[in-house]
C-alpha cells in the first residue's frame, strides 16, 4: 500500500470540508467526516514536521562544506 503525498492529503481535506458544508448531511455523517478530516490534517502536519527536520539536516550538512 503506497502512502499518500502531502498534496493528496490536503486535497482530501478540502473534499471533506466541502462535504461538511452540505446542509443535508446527518450528524453522524458529519462526525465521521470530521474525524477523517482531522486525521488527514494531522498526517499532513506530521509530514511538514518531517520535512522541516530534513531541511535542517541538509542545511547543517551544507554548512560543513
Amino acid at each position: 500500500m503506497q502512502s499518500e503525498t502531502f498534496e493528496q492529503k490536503l486535497e482530501e481535506s478540502k473534499k471533506i470540508l466541502n462535504q461538511l458544508m452540505n446542509p443535508e448531511i446527518t450528524l453522524e455523517e458529519s462526525l465521521k467526516l470530521y474525524g477523517n478530516g482531522l486525521a488527514q490534517i494531522k498526517e499532513a502536519q506530521k509530514m511538514i514536521e518531517e520535512a522541516k527536520v530534513k531541511i535542517q539536516i541538509i542545511e547543517k550538512n551544507s554548512s560543513r562544506v
